[in-house]
């Protein structure tokens, strides 16, 4: 069962099929309301939050977006939060989220997990709550630790590990463990691969580089232009005011204000001298012009319309559209984007000409790159789309204006949240009507979002 604000799945030749988009421009029940957000700085795995859990960077984020919201935690009626590598010891981040927040024990709590969408799932499922009238206050967001992950033993282990605990005699666990081959102790650690494929996302956007004929030189410039934008964004205080400052464990001695992975120091030249990490000899993809593995927490507040008047909230927005859309992975993994987008703009009622602020996901320069040429192109348009022309795109000058997931950093689970913060606050700042949010996904999925101010 799908909701009305889901794309059709099925796929036709390996992409999306074209039966009709379900759903109508607009809302089939209240009006929701973006009242506020924040998130903790984004740092690249393994350094300053290397002593701190997905929990913790959640935690504080929800704290800090209670006591600059001014809310009453007894408003709050439910708390969505995203993630991608879960917890083995706290699967529901969601809730121990809130617990640690300092929410009542009597608000429930649940995880949702879209790959690199998945605070965007959070923000969707929070908003359809509020939109069927069952809450008028929720809480979602997301929160990932790349260094925190589990580390698993190889199933040959596990058995025999298993084998031991059941045993009755000492005898029998030594048994359990007659034949250990050197081989059984490595450990398994998570992925970033489709398991039906086994391609990862970073050969896909190399493969998708060659495909459609990005240099790599394009690929360096928007990689530079993200870090560039960011540390502008940085300096003039606009990141940093959606950013909670965070007391470092265990001596609590430094403060991390800042997102880390921002280099102001880059260069096209240096840019240029970093190899490929995909495709050694012929690849364009580098460490440069991708996203870092990164830790960090997003959270944003939602209500209905209505709520929002009766506590005296002048929200950041309000939520008109969105979309999901999937392909098949052996197909262009993290073209999704162009696939949604479509879906949301007709749904909210609007073309791409009416954007005037776009936030994009930025996994790999050359998915972006590939997602504008997509969208801006007619032959896409009527094979993959169905569509008589192009989608089109609206102006550089307009999209990212502060950087992106290649400056900024993606922690998985938190970047969707961080994507709305940022656009929606800039079109405060501009004093404009309607932006988009899009994002790509492992599993070759796509997420788009119209919001309106």
């Amino acid at each position: 069962m799908t909701d009305s604000n889901t794309a059709t799945g099925g796929t036709v030749a390996g992409r999306p099929s074209r039966k009709p988009a379900r759903g109508t421009p607009g809302w089939l029940g209240r009006r929701v309301a973006i009242v506020a957000g924040y998130r903790t700085p984004f740092a690249k795995a393994g350094t300053v939050f290397r002593d701190m859990t997905a929990v913790q960077l959640g935690a504080l984020a929800v704290r800090e977006l209670l006591y600059r919201a001014e809310l009453d935690p007894l408003e709050v009626d439910e708390v969505v939060f995203g993630t991608v590598v879960h917890s083995v010891t706290a699967p529901n981040i969601a809730r121990e989220v809130g617990l640690g927040a300092g929410l009542p024990p009597s608000v429930p709590a649940f995880t949702v997990s879209r790959a690199c969408a998945s605070a965007n799932q959070a923000i969707t499922t929070a908003a359809d709550s509020i939109a069927r009238g069952y809450a008028d206050v929720v809480i979602a967001g997301g929160a990932e630790s790349l260094t925190d992950i589990p580390i698993l033993f190889s199933k040959k282990l596990r058995d025999r590990l298993v084998a031991a605990s059941r045993a009755k005699t000492p005898m029998q666990r030594v048994r359990a463990f007659a034949g250990l081959r050197p081989s059984e102790l490595a450990p398994v650690t998570p992925a970033i691969a489709e398991p039906s494929t086994g391609e990862t996302m970073g050969q896909s956007a190399e493969r998708m580089a060659k495909e459609n004929g990005i240099s790599r030189e394009e690929q360096d410039r928007w990689a530079l232009r993200s870090h560039r934008l960011a540390w502008q964004g940085t300096e003039d205080g606009r990141l940093t005011e959606e950013i909670v400052p965070v007391l470092v464990p265990p001596d609590y001695s430094e403060m991390v204000t800042r997102d880390n992975g921002i280099r102001p120091d880059t260069s096209m030249e240096k840019l240029a001298a970093l190899p490929p990490v995909f495709d050694r000899k012929y690849g364009t993809v580098t460490a440069g012009n991708s996203s870092p593995l990164t830790d960090g927490a997003s959270a944003v507040l939602l209500m209905s319309e209505e709520k929002a008047k009766a506590l005296g909230y002048e929200p950041l927005g309000y939520i008109r559209s969105w979309a999901y859309a999937a392909l098949s992975p052996s197909a262009q993994l993290l073209q999704g984007p162009a696939y949604a987008t479509p879906i949301a703009l007709d749904r909210a009622g609007v073309s791409m000409r009416d954007i005037e602020l776009w936030e994009i996901h930025e996994a790999f320069a050359a998915q972006v790159l590939s997602n504008l040429q997509a969208l801006d192109s007619d032959e896409f348009a009527r094979k993959e789309l169905g569509r008589s022309e192009r989608v089109g795109i609206i102006d550089e000058d307009r999209i990212n204006v502060m950087g992106g997931s290649i400056a900024l950093g993606h922690p998985f689970g938190a970047t969707g949240g961080r994507l709305t913060i940022t656009l929606l606050n800039e079109m405060k700042r501009r004093g404009l009507g309607l932006g988009l949010i899009t994002v790509c996904a492992a599993g070759a999925m796509g997420f788009a979002m119209v919001v309106e101010r």
